[in-house]
């Protein structure tokens, strides 16, 4: 330290006796030194000084040495010494964390680093310079190049990386340095383009382009693949990265062979029956392995292009990457996370491809005696004892094995029909019956959902109306639907009943036997329209969407009924609707799935996104169905509906001429009944519009009064003040009280005039506009109605000139034809009861 003090006063000369200076004082005096020191040496030793000052006064330094700093940069740059203590001191003073010093001696400043990056990169040809310190070898630049580089990047992502993107060769020369036998540049260089490939599609290309796969390989060889270390986890981010949702480095990895290269980091030795929780895992191995299975994800994400998809999924089936994934999730000892990341991986290499899914399908699980992999798998899902997570993998894995797979979807539905003589044996149809009327609510879900994605696009829904269950013995079986409903109206947990409506909305959906089958269940209709038009808890979200899914399977029960149901036919079940629920409210609920954020987010990935049970409500594949038929089952509603409502108006029409000119009488009357009462109402609402208008106008006049007033007195009170200094001293007293009695008016007629300005606030605010638009309002639906009712009146009036004309010519022709009719008939008057009498 001694030393240190004695080559500071060296640079800085002896302080003036007595005095101390400060820290601002010691950097502007090393700053100065720096650009106007003609020996190397001395400017050496002041930059030397100045990092050593720059972390504990980082904003003296970078306020006053940056320009300093980085002239050293441009002239200086044959100089290793000096140039890396340059580099060393921008690195502290754009450094994004706080140091201890500066803590100890200014407390918390946050984001200085970050302003010193903005003022540094201000000049557009600084982060170039530091580029170019790259291609020199020597540690002592190469090193805090890069680190300074890091903190840029850190400070402004986005701003680092459009500088860098047009910097001529700026990301081969980053590229150059994974080839770096230093261990701590290579290992840097590997964060750096971590942060550098965030969200940018064009450097991500560039990168790739630049060899970065066949880098990244070879590091991860030399450091042991998943036994390796954290340079593993970071060489495989980098890897995902480049490839997560950039389809052009996707194409380039699979057209370059690199996907066989993944083969051997996944044939990871089978621990032993000693290590058999997992004690052969490090924590470093799990993540590694975390890793390695997000960038197979990546190359088979079912949002990236379907042929894509399918191009790598069956690289991975030849280059037996699935077998190894497969030998992962059959071995043990292997932890629960792990466990979990490689069933969802496998779930996405044979999702939709059939050669994979048939391959799935003939593991088998090393246990006594021998069982498929998906059945053990199932196991584990309708097992309340698993980690949630684990659970939910294995449902996803089941979906994706039964996706576009009818031989799988017809073998599933089999199982649960009767059998002939084979030896018994857990199947997977008697897993998911056995979820389904489990007492735990999850295991519930997932069978129901599980069942329903069977149903998916294939001819089994008729199948499965032939599956009969045995509940009590001594009684006769009953169909799987049959039971479906009687657990949905027995059950108290609403999450059991959502899995529920699931499966019967993709049971009945595009099947009418099915819809009879559903119809035909004593109560099942009822107790929807019940639980549908219940009115409590509307605001849980649970019971919210177990209103709407009940409204969706009453459409779905209109649209795909062909009326074989003479109870429910398609008219009948619009009646119910319009009688027990209303169309509007019916349309509301249908609706109301889609309104809510959960739809949304399930819609984003075939994976559900629950993290734990309470969250577990809608299928990825139900809303797809909502979605296709929402718009259609309203419609059909509707059509039904106009149907039945011309046929209404076509019996009216056929009904005998006296009974119908009887109810148009009646009809014409109650409407002048209530168009005389709706006048009236208009009346009322008018004057009252018309007095408050009025007495809003009194106040305005009132505040326009108080406000001329106000300014009167203001001027008086100024007149008073600029003469008060030419009056004598005599009557300066009597002006003074004079003066203070003005100024108590002027303050009391402020105060009444912010009164009358918040009664005329509150009345323009409350009374004129909420009652004047609410009176606009209610006139307007008025007069439209009393509008509709004249034009309804004049409609009725025409249509019974038309009658009375009709029964005029049907008498006329009774007449032709030789038949007596009474005059007072052929004479089309009123009767004569009705006619007043003669004045004779």
């Amino acid at each position: 330290m001694e030393y240190f003090k004695s080559s500071l006063k060296s640079v800085l000369g002896t302080a003036p006796a007595g005095t101390q200076p400060t820290g601002a004082d010691t950097v502007e005096r090393l700053v100065d030194r720096l650009q106007s020191s003609t020996l190397l040496d001395d400017r050496r030793d002041a930059c030397r000084a100045l990092k050593a000052f720059s972390r504990t006064y980082r904003v003296e330094v970078g306020a006053q040495g940056m320009d300093a700093l980085r002239q050293v940069l441009e002239m200086d740059r044959t100089d290793c010494e000096i140039i890396g203590l340059a580099l060393d001191t921008l690195c502290n003073i754009t450094n994004p964390e706080a140091f201890d010093e500066e803590l100890d001696n200014h407390g918390s400043k946050n984001q200085i680093g970050e302003q010193f990056t903005e003022i540094f990169i201000k000049n557009s040809d600084s982060v170039g310079l530091v580029l170019t310190f790259l291609e020199e070898f020597d540690f002592r630049v190469r090193w805090p190049a890069l680190k300074l580089l890091m903190n840029l990047l850190a400070n402004r992502s986005k701003d680092i990386q459009e500088i860098i993107l047009v910097s001529p060769m700026g990301v081969s020369k980053l590229m150059d340095l994974l080839s770096d036998s230093r261990e701590v540049i290579r290992n840097d260089v590997l964060l750096l383009l971590i942060q550098l490939t965030k969200g940018n599609a064009n450097i991500q290309k560039i990168v790739a382009f630049e060899n970065a796969f066949d880098r990244i390989f070879d590091v991860i060889e030399q450091e042991g693949n998943a036994d390796g270390g954290i340079v593993v986890e970071d060489c495989l981010l980098l890897m995902l990265n480049l490839l997560r949702g950039n389809f052009s480095n996707q194409n380039f990895f699979k057209e370059g062979s690199y996907i066989q290269k993944l083969t051997p980091m996944f044939q990871i030795p089978n621990e032993t029956e000693d290590n058999n929780l997992g004690n052969g895992w490090s924590p470093q191995k799990v993540s590694n392995v975390h890793c390695m299975v997000q960038v197979v994800r990546a190359l088979v994400a079912p949002s990236a292009p379907a042929q894509a998809v399918a191009a790598c999924q069956r690289i991975m089936r030849a280059c037996e990457l699935l077998q190894a994934l497969c030998d992962i999730l059959m071995a043990s000892g292997v932890p629960a996370d792990v466990l979990t990341e490689t069933i969802n991986t496998v779930a996405e290499v044979i999702r939709g491809n059939t050669s994979n899914q048939e391959f799935l399908a003939g593991v088998m699980a090393p246990s006594i005696p021998p069982r498929p992999a998906i059945v053990v798998l199932l196991m584990s899902m309708v097992n309340e004892k698993q980690p949630f997570v684990l659970r939910c993998s294995v449902l996803y894995c089941f979906q994706c094995f039964l996706y576009k797979n009818e031989v799988g979807q017809m073998q599933l539905i089999q199982t649960l029909l009767p059998q002939g003589n084979e030896a018994p044996s857990l199947t997977t149809g008697q897993l998911l019956c056995g979820g389904l009327f489990s007492t735990d609510s999850v295991s519930n879900w997932f069978s129901a959902v599980a069942l329903s994605h069977a149903l998916i696009e294939n001819s089994q829904k008729e199948q499965l109306l032939r599956v009969l269950l045995a509940t009590n013995i001594g009684k006769p079986p009953v169909t799987l639907m049959q039971q479906c409903v009687m657990l949905l109206q027995q059950g108290n947990k609403t999450q059991c009943k959502l899995g529920l409506l699931i499966l019967l909305c993709r049971w009945i959906s595009y099947c009418p036997l099915a819809v009879k089958s559903f119809l035909a269940i004593e109560s099942s209709v009822a107790y929807l329209m019940a639980l549908l038009s219940s009115q409590e808890n509307n605001d849980d979200l649970q019971e919210i969407l177990l209103q709407s899914m009940c409204a969706l399977l009453i459409g779905i029960c209109v649209h795909f009924n062909d009326n074989s149901v003479p109870t429910y036919t398609k008219e009948k079940m619009c009646n119910l609707i319009e009688n027990r629920i209303g169309f509007e409210k019916f349309q509301d609920a249908i609706g109301g799935i889609a309104r809510h954020e959960i739809y949304s987010r399930t819609l984003k990935h075939p994976q559900s996104s629950a993290k734990n049970p309470s969250e577990l409500l809608l299928d990825y594949e139900f809303c797809r169905l909502l979605k296709s038929l929402e718009g259609v089952i309203i419609k059909s509603v509707i059509d039904v509906n106009n149907e039945h409502q011309n046929k209404n108006q076509l019996s009216v029409m056929n009904l005998p001429d006296n009974i119908l000119v009887t109810q148009y009488k009646d009809l014409i009357r109650d409407q002048d009944t209530q168009i005389q009462k709706l006048n009236q109402a208009n009346n009322c609402l008018t004057k009252e519009k018309q007095d408050l208008e009025a007495q809003i106008e009194d106040l305005r006049s009132t505040v326009s009064h108080l406000r001329d007033q106000n300014l009167v007195l203001r001027a008086a009170q100024a007149n008073i003040g600029d003469g008060k200094e030419t009056i004598t001293s005599s009557n300066n007293l009597d002006l003074e009280k004079e003066l203070q009695t003005y100024k108590i008016m002027v303050a009391d007629l402020e105060n009444r005039l912010a009164e009358y300005t918040y009664i005329v606030q509150q009345h323009n605010e409350k009374n004129k506009e909420n009652r004047e638009s609410e009176l606009e309002y209610q006139l307007k639906l008025k007069t439209d109605e009393l509008e509709k009712l004249k034009k309804d009146q004049e409609d009725l009036l025409e249509l019974m000139t038309d009658q009375d004309n009709k029964i005029t010519l049907y008498r006329e022709r009774l007449i032709e034809l030789g038949d007596k009719v009474e005059s007072d008939e052929s004479s089309g008057e009123l009767d004569t009861d009705d006619q007043p009498e003669s004045s004779n």
